[in-house]
């Protein structure tokens, strides 16, 4: 089973998952070698991981930024999502109901033949996309979301205490990002403010 790893941007928050890639070489998948009502890996070999470089939603549900244990337990009609907080562990082997960050129950629906598994973002929204894992004639989709401009203005406020807050460029570009995303108009009047401020000291 080959290592693989997808990412996507959304906003200004990383999302990665590393994984490997088991085939189906002609065996039953579901329910068969992937057993129904069990913890699955949801992929092969150490732990499948996904990481978010921000505070995320799973399908509506709040979830820290961090790296996680990604797990899955198939039913034939719903399954559920694990997020662990151990992701370094091989498999599922060990995993613990006590180190979960998150479950949340989505519907698998039927795909094209997939030989390999993987792992697609798909629907991609500018607060949002959807984490496919698609593997034999199965997909199974879950959203993740992100507050695009709480997490880009925290990123401002903490970038403007630091070498930013020296040079004119960074209030205004700080400024002409919320004027141009229509939020905490407030704070985008202060910076331009400020702007001017620094422009005429230097």
């Amino acid at each position: 089973s080959q290592r693989a790893e997808v990412s996507q941007r959304i906003g200004i928050t990383d999302i990665t998952i590393h994984y490997h890639r088991p085939l189906v070489k002609g065996r039953k998948v579901w329910g068969g070698l992937v057993p129904y009502g069990q913890v699955w890996r949801a992929g092969a070999n150490e732990n499948t991981t996904i990481s978010f470089s921000d505070p995320v939603t799973i399908e509506g549900q709040p979830l820290d930024k961090g790296t996680y244990g990604l797990h899955m337990i198939p039913t034939a009609d719903e399954w559920t999502i694990i997020f662990s907080k151990a992701s370094t562990s091989w498999g599922s082997f060990t995993y613990n109901q006590a180190e979960d960050a998150l479950r949340v129950t989505v519907k698998p629906r039927a795909a094209e033949m997939r030989e390999a598994l993987a792992y697609d973002f798909d629907d991609v929204q500018p607060q949002s996309a959807v984490v496919t894992m698609t593997w034999e004639k199965l997909a199974v989709p879950f959203k993740v979301g992100v507050d695009v401009h709480s997490v880009a203005e925290a990123s401002i406020k903490k970038q403007l205490r630091g070498l930013g807050q020296y040079s004119w460029e960074g209030w205004d570009e700080a400024a002409n990002y919320l004027l141009a995303e229509k939020v905490a108009l407030d704070d985008a009047l202060t910076y331009a403010d400020k702007s001017i401020g620094v422009e005429d000291r230097y």
